[in-house]
């Protein structure tokens, strides 16, 4: 089924694929019968997670696509000789579906984000993109919200009956943040009543404003993780990771 080949980081398979083409193959998708499908973000800290978590690494691989989320991404598969043709952050093709299926019979739905975050979220969409279709907007759902903090080696325990649960829609953004979101989709994905599902992390909350966005320039720089860093000082501990993504892929480099 999929059309996109993937190259591999530490071992994650990548999708090494334009938006525009990766858009086209779920729009096409979608007007016909197909089996359903997952999508992942990758970034330098969830490569870093799948190293030490063998079936989180397993989840991301088994996803259709893999969108090179992080600069570091990029930077890693060019220092491999692997050009990836293009960064595509979660939160631009999140809004990239959604300013198509606008103007289509396709629906929407969100969950997770928070208190309150699904539903701003969605009426900010609506406001951007009028006609969009939105099935259901909500931060948690049964169960869902008593979703633990998954730690190294650990499976998050939180499948149920989503049938029962969650109405149907053709695309779901799931906003539980990772690595929770990636389990907890894997978990329920043959329950979930969604053709596409997408785990989109911090997204709800800078499309509804919640957190502000790092300038244009910025982003076009690849520096927006040093402003989320600079808003939110608690992150550095998170860069760790990153520093032995670099040293991993710089390994790998000299073998």
């Amino acid at each position: 089924m999929n059309k996109f080949k993937k190259i591999f980081l530490l071992d994650v398979g990548i999708t090494n694929a334009k938006i525009e083409e990766i858009l086209e193959f779920i729009y096409i998708g979608l007007e016909k019968p197909q089996k359903k499908y997952y999508i992942v973000t990758p970034n330098p800290e969830l490569i870093m997670f799948a190293q030490s978590n063998t079936e989180y690494k397993t989840i991301l691989n088994n996803a259709e696509i893999a969108l090179p989320d992080g600069i570091g991404v990029v930077w890693g598969a060019r220092v491999l000789g692997k050009p990836i043709k293009q960064r595509i952050t979660g939160i631009d093709f999140m809004e990239s579906l959604c300013k198509y299926a606008s103007k289509r019979p396709i629906t929407v739905s969100l969950l997770g984000g928070g208190p309150n975050i699904a539903n701003k979220t969605s009426d900010c969409l609506r406001k951007k993109y009028p006609g969009l279709k939105v099935a259901f907007a909500i931060s948690e759902v049964s169960q869902v919200s008593k979703v633990p903090q998954v730690s190294r080696g650990e499976r998050s325990k939180t499948t149920f009956d989503t049938r029962a649960t969650l109405p149907s829609c053709d695309i779901l953004f799931v906003a539980f943040g990772s690595p929770k979101q990636e389990i907890w989709i894997s978990e329920n994905f043959q329950n979930l009543q969604a053709k596409v599902v997408i785990g989109v992390g911090g997204s709800f909350d800078f499309i509804s404003g919640k957190v502000m966005r790092a300038p244009e320039f910025l982003q076009n720089l690849g520096l927006e993780w040093l402003f989320r860093l600079i808003r939110q000082p608690w992150r550095i501990k998170r860069q760790v990771n990153v520093l032995r993504f670099i040293y991993l892929i710089f390994r790998e480099k000299l073998k």
